[in-house]
């Protein structure tokens, strides 16, 4: 494996670290919240940011992801906590799921970073140049993550 992929897994790992770090603590309860000014909550925060990695994978690659198709409902792009229903994963249930995708994208991917594909949108046709965009897209979510907790605790601190 060349040395930027390396670098490039490593940072999906220390992202991916950070971002479960932040929501350390959270309860189910409080993943839940809808704050006033926010769209979304905690839980799918970190479920979008699971689906979106593999989206854009599947959508470059064309391969099955291991997660189910119903996650693209819950959690991609334009969907709403209002679309969850009984089988949509908890927020206890996500963080496993998020703790180990890093590892199955490396042990997919590492010898096909280059592999040539169609390309996507904005231009991209290999795995590393769309396991960056996931990474920025990633750091916004630690960001929107960060702004809902500072948020909830604004109003906790009201009650």
């Amino acid at each position: 494996m060349k040395r930027r992929h390396e670098v490039l897994f490593e940072q999906l790992r220390t992202y991916r670290g950070e971002l479960l770090e932040m929501v350390e603590g959270v309860s189910e309860e409080e993943a839940e919240i809808i704050p006033k000014g926010f769209n979304n909550n905690i839980r799918w925060n970190l479920g979008h940011v699971y689906v979106d990695q593999y989206l854009w994978i599947r959508a470059l690659t064309k391969e099955e992801m291991p997660n189910p198709m119903a996650f693209n409902e819950w959690f991609g792009y334009g969907s709403s906590p209002s679309r969850f229903t009984d089988e949509t994963p908890t927020f206890s249930q996500l963080i496993p799921m998020l703790q180990q995708q890093p590892r199955i994208i490396q042990e997919k991917y590492q010898d096909r970073m280059e592999e040539e594909f169609a390309p996507a949108e904005m231009g991209m046709h290999t795995t590393e140049q769309v396991l960056i965009r996931t990474i920025f897209h990633e750091g916004l979510h630690i960001g929107a993550i960060q702004a809902l907790k500072r948020q909830l605790s604004s109003e906790a601190g009201r009650s």
